[in-house]
């Protein structure tokens, strides 16, 4: 509620963080069957950056500041403008969802293949040397270089169970799983938009998830009582907020 917002690039220097409650109908039965005396509900903690501008890995527009804080994340949420406005500008000039994710698909894959070809030739020579931890992350970092060298992330190196704790230990951003959220107009809230399809088919070919929400029904309802709020969202055909759809799927990825 204290962050800023603002109709210009980079109002968000310092990242803004959010802790959420996970919804679960479960947990209050579960705590009235073992008469828990305190009942913990299971929290996310959300970081909003700024958006990453083309040549983020070169450090164009605070990009290594911003790469950084991806770096300590868990899973990656792409907050996509699915709506036009003339009042409202975009950093392109233009509205196209699509375009806006491959620039930041294509800046953490820049990140993630400078930090692989920095670290190829150490781990090179320490498996000649009989390094075995060294050996196994060698050719995981192979495997995701040649990838990325492709222009594919590198989450969709297919792994053997045995290999996921050397690709772990890369750290790669592109290793990270995806979600994708449409920010769109009210009236599109319920039902999404020609672009929120687009997106949507891209996340079904990368096996990741989207999620329709519109930021200014969210700001509407957090203004709200409970009772106020359902009949609210009752009369622009939603049955639960945006908030809570971005929690489940965000909870879902981890």
């Amino acid at each position: 509620a204290a962050a800023a917002a603002a109709n210009f690039p980079f109002c968000t220097i310092e990242p803004n963080v959010g802790e959420v409650v996970v919804p679960d109908e479960r947990l209050a039965r579960i705590a009235a069957i073992a008469r828990s005396a305190k009942v913990i509900p299971t929290q996310l903690e959300f970081v909003d950056i700024a958006g990453l501008v083309a040549g983020a890995s070169r450090g164009e527009g605070l990009g290594n500041q911003f790469l950084g804080h991806i770096r300590e994340v868990d899973a990656i949420l792409h907050l996509l403008r699915c709506f036009d406005d003339p009042d409202v500008v975009h950093v392109a000039g233009s509205v196209d969802p699509l375009r806006d994710a491959e620039i930041i698909d294509t800046e953490l894959m820049l990140a993630d293949l400078d930090s692989l070809e920095r670290r190829l030739n150490g781990l090179v020579k320490r498996a000649r040397g009989g390094d075995k931890d060294a050996k196994d992350t060698l050719v995981a970092a192979e495997r995701a270089a040649a990838v990325l060298r492709e222009g594919r992330p590198a989450r969709v190196v297919p792994l053997a169970a045995e290999e996921e704790r050397a690709f772990s230990g890369l750290q790669l951003l592109t290793a990270k799983p995806v979600l994708y959220v449409c920010n769109v107009e009210e009236g599109d809230a319920a039902a999404g938009n020609a672009a929120t399809a687009r997106v949507e088919a891209r996340a079904a070919s990368e096996g990741a998830a989207a999620v329709v929400i519109s930021a200014r029904i969210e700001a509407e309802v957090a203004e709200l009582s409970e009772d106020d709020r359902s009949e609210y969202l009752a009369s622009l055909g939603l049955t639960e907020t945006g908030l809570t759809q971005v929690i489940g799927a965000g909870y879902r990825l981890l």
